[in-house]
């Protein structure tokens, strides 16, 4: 097992970051943030998910009113994501803000940023900072290029180089409990600048690929990056940003997580590929089950099982998914046989098949 990076921790409510806790899963409300009854339904929703952290967008006065409601009723903590205002910052604070997210260059100037952090000090509250390669200054990178670096080496070093100037700027104030992400649609430079920055610094870091795009392609941009970064030992928090349904990014970000070994499924679902042996509907049939099980967990039931396995024949299952706890495989004549522990304790049409294998899973819930 890698050795993870120890990092200061900060707090977002009860909820740990950095410090040797638990790496977090968080995704942003899509919602109007001013209808606060909206706002609170979506994440309620992603709560029961698996979402640890929530971040809503407050780009006015009437959206700060309206977080007075969502800080106080939602089930996880709310940060504000804050552009360009620093009098949002500081109404989003007073409004009960777990968190405040923003850019300390983009809102007006040392003095203005040092009225937010102590603000967030006084609300014993961190700020997130963020460097992206979308926002980093023009000159900073005009001014490496005629170094000689290449585009991909300027990007990483302007991240880093923006990333601890931030900090510095809200160290200057006495501030210290801060959280800092860097990030690139380019997974490369996503993965340098933050390696580059945890070398140099114990910030807890906020992990994600910016603008990963819809989940055909953004699913697997963020997992390449996320992961990288997590098996380094690096991370104390993700974000996987999808052009979809932000339930899509918080089971991505859960998933990620359980692939590096950071979280446990309860279950774990396996699956095998299609082939010229499978006789079943495989592909609707893994569907189900995921939807099944998700379904039950979202529900707040916990499924005692380690491993359940959807296999296509009985080459498959129970024979190569012997390890299961529980499995569904097909079986000749179009219908599948239901295993445990390797051991196949009956074969049934498919649809009956597939009740008594949600039978089985309810049997292990509670």
């Amino acid at each position: 097992m890698f050795q993870r990076r120890l990092s200061r921790q900060i707090k977002l409510n009860n909820t740990a970051v950095g410090g040797g806790a638990p790496v977090t899963v968080q995704s942003m409300t899509n919602t109007d943030t001013r209808d606060a009854a909206v706002t609170l339904r979506q994440i309620r929703e992603l709560a029961a998910c698996g979402c640890d952290i929530i971040r809503c967008a407050v780009p006015d006065g009437e959206a700060v009113d309206s977080m007075q409601a969502i800080c106080s009723e939602s089930p996880i903590p709310v940060i504000a994501d804050i552009h360009f205002d620093y009098r949002l910052a500081l109404g989003a604070i007073k409004s009960g803000a777990h968190g405040v997210r923003l850019n300390p260059g983009n809102i007006g100037g040392p003095d203005r940023v040092r009225q937010v952090a102590e603000a967030a000090g006084e609300a014993g509250i961190p700020i997130r900072v963020g460097a992206n390669a979308g926002s980093v200054s023009k000159k900073l990178l005009e001014d490496l290029r005629s170094e000689g670096l290449n585009s991909h080496d300027s990007i990483v070093k302007a991240l880093v180089h923006s990333a601890l100037e931030q900090c510095g700027m809200l160290e200057n104030f006495g501030f210290k409990d801060i959280k800092v992400a860097l990030k690139a649609s380019e997974v490369t430079a996503t993965v340098e600048a933050c390696r580059k920055f945890a070398a140099e610094t114990d910030y807890p870091l906020h992990l994600g690929v910016t603008e990963a795009g819809t989940p055909a392609r953004g699913v697997v941009k963020s997992a390449v990056g996320i992961g990288a970064l997590l098996l380094d030992g690096i991370g104390d928090t993700i974000r996987v940003s999808l052009t979809a349904d932000p339930v899509e990014e918080v089971l991505c970000g859960i998933r990620i997580l359980e692939a590096c070994g950071l979280r446990e499924a309860r279950p774990e679902i396996v699956s095998c590929p299609t082939c010229g042996r499978t006789e079943i509907e495989l592909i609707r049939l893994a569907e189900r089950v995921e939807k099944l099980v998700n379904e039950l967990k979202a529900s707040g039931k916990k499924i005692n099982l380690r491993k359940i396995a959807v296999m296509g024949c009985v080459v498959n299952g129970p024979g190569e998914a012997r390890d299961a706890d529980l499995g569904i495989a097909g079986a000749s004549g179009d219908k599948v046989a239901i295993f445990k522990n390797g051991k196949t304790i009956g074969v049934f049409p498919q649809e009956v098949g597939f009740e008594r294998l949600r039978a089985e899973i309810l049997s292990f819930s509670e």
